[in-house]
């Protein structure tokens, strides 16, 4: 019987077969890498706000504590954002004129809410508790970085799943002493990293969770 192929079939089959598995691997890796990039996590990604708040300054260099305008972040689930009475507080007696601040001076006037961008934004199927993590001794750094030192916030840490597990699973590299966690500056001592992780872990009572309900619920 004639052949009906050219002997070159087999070989063109075999490469597009290795071929279509290359693309696809190919495909799924960019996939992955695209969904860690900074256009989807918004990671560095500075947000225009009606006011453009410099916590470098605030909590940098005048060296407010976080608690004074988050004053519920040790007690809910929510750090919380302070009304304008609370900026008022120092700007009715400094810069009181400045044209930059007249969104929060017109806010405080008619008593309504400025209109922020909210930065470090969680899907709502997730739960996550401020205050669960202040008492555990989890610093305001690991997970917002070091908002002592950006003039434009903005997200420093990806918030998706394979981070907040990160931490979950090895609490020892994140945890640190209550007294510590609204420092920003704060480092383990090099000598007494992991051995102090491993006794705040135990002294704090920190347990691996990493169950699905304990974020999905």
């Amino acid at each position: 019987m004639a052949q009906i192929f050219h002997r070159s079939t087999n070989t063109l089959s075999r490469v597009s077969l290795f071929g279509a598995l290359f693309f696809v691997g190919a495909a799924l890796w960019g996939m992955a890498v695209f969904n860690r990039s900074s256009y989807m996590t918004r990671v560095a990604v500075a947000r225009p706000q009606p006011v453009q708040f410099s916590h470098r300054h605030h909590a940098g260099e005048l060296g407010i504590d976080c608690r004074y305008c988050h004053t519920s972040v040790e007690v809910s689930a929510v750090a919380g954002v302070p009304p304008m009475a609370t900026c008022m507080n120092c700007h009715s007696q400094i810069w009181l004129d400045s044209a930059y601040l007249a969104p929060v001076r017109d806010a405080y006037r008619t008593g309504r809410s400025l209109e922020w961008v909210k930065v470090n934004d969680l899907p709502d199927f997730v739960y996550f508790h401020h205050a669960i993590h202040v008492e555990k001794g989890i610093g305001c750094a690991t997970c917002h970085g070091r908002i002592d030192r950006m003039d434009q916030l903005f997200q420093a840490s990806s918030l998706q799943m394979e981070w907040c597990l990160e931490c979950h699973r090895h609490p020892e590299r994140f945890v640190r002493p209550k007294e510590h966690v609204f420092d920003m500056a704060w480092e383990p001592p090099a000598d007494v990293g992991t051995a102090l992780g491993l006794r705040l872990v135990k002294e704090y009572d920190i347990h691996t969770r990493t169950d699905c309900d304990t974020c999905h619920r």
